[in-house]
C-alpha cells in the first residue's frame, strides 16, 4: 500500500474519538429510553443528565473549562447543530 494512502496518527485518533462518541450516544440513548419506560418526563431526564455532565466537567476541567464548554454548545445550539429538523449534505 501507498505511504500516501496511509491514515495518519491524527486521522486515527480522531476516527477513534469519532467511534468513542457514537458509543457514548448510544449509552446515553440507552439510559433515556431506560428512564422514559420508568416513567420519568424528558424533561426531568434532560435535566438530570446535564446536571451531570456539568458535575464532570467542573470535576475534570474545572469551573473556567465547564464555562467554556456552556459557550461552545451554545454557539452549536444557536447554529442549528442540534436541531431535530436539522438535515445533513
Amino acid at each position: 500500500m501507498d505511504r500516501m494512502m496511509e491514515p495518519s496518527l491524527t486521522d486515527i485518533d480522531d476516527m477513534i474519538v469519532h467511534e468513542k462518541m457514537q458509543a457514548a450516544l448510544e449509552h446515553q440513548n440507552e439510559a433515556w429510553a431506560d428512564g422514559m419506560a420508568d416513567g420519568i418526563e424528558p424533561e426531568i431526564i434532560a435535566d438530570a443528565a446535564i446536571a451531570l455532565a456539568m458535575r464532570e466537567t467542573v470535576r475534570l476541567h474545572g469551573e473556567e473549562g465547564a464555562e467554556a464548554m456552556l459557550n461552545s454548545l451554545r454557539e452549536r445550539m444557536l447554529a442549528g447543530e442540534f436541531s431535530p429538523q436539522r438535515t445533513l449534505q
